[in-house]
């Protein structure tokens, strides 16, 4: 029942929970959302499936708080993006090993992906999540962009169109693998719409 959720204030209680939370969120990146069982979690965790309900009323909450815990490395890489200083002629390769790091550093399973963006549109927690969070991304974003005297003027709109091509061909590259589709050309295509996005 939800009245006997605790939260843990020992070391060791708060340890127990965060190794329940990354042991899930790892189950659910490797094998899907739906596919993985509160018993499966405690487990791999290590400790009982009464222990697990001890922390989370269910498998949804162990879910979200892998999100929180987990989610800018998982979902939101380019949060760590550090772009040169604008009058600095090395932007088009600072983009470029931005785009193959983020593009190698997105750890999340095609089976995961495929189930948090259906939940996205189904679930509207975790659709607030993500809403949140890229909101939270562009502000931070924007902040470095400034200190490295980028102009001002609509800067929000620029990195948030550059935060989904590059989320656009990171799904394409991972995900969807269309034969027909020479991944070099439309890289290139991708960095060169960057770069000139943030020249005008």
């Amino acid at each position: 029942m939800e009245e006997m959720i605790r939260e843990p204030r020992q070391k060791r209680a708060i340890e127990k929970k965060n190794k329940i939370i990354e042991a899930g969120f790892q189950l659910i990146c490797q094998n899907g959302y739906y596919n993985t069982n509160t018993k499966e979690i405690a487990l791999e965790a290590g400790v009982s499936t009464g222990i697990v309900y001890q922390y989370f009323k269910d498998k949804f909450d162990i879910f979200m708080d892998g999100l929180k815990k987990y989610g800018d490395d998982i979902f939101f890489p380019i949060i760590h993006f550090k772009p040169e200083p604008y009058d600095n002629n090395n932007f088009y390769s600072t983009v470029q090993s931005f785009i193959s790091d983020y593009i190698q550093e997105h750890k999340i399973s095609q089976v995961a992906h495929e189930e948090i963006t259906a939940m996205i549109h189904s679930n509207q927690e975790v659709a607030n999540y993500f809403y949140e969070k890229e909101l939270y991304v562009t502000d931070c974003l924007k902040k470095v962009f400034l200190e490295n005297h980028f102009p001002e003027e609509h800067l929000s709109e620029k990195i948030h169109i550059m935060m989904g091509l590059v989320d656009l061909l990171c799904h394409e590259i991972i995900y969807h693998k269309h034969s027909s589709i020479n991944y070099d050309i439309m890289t290139e295509y991708v960095l060169q719409s960057i770069v000139n996005l943030f020249e005008k």
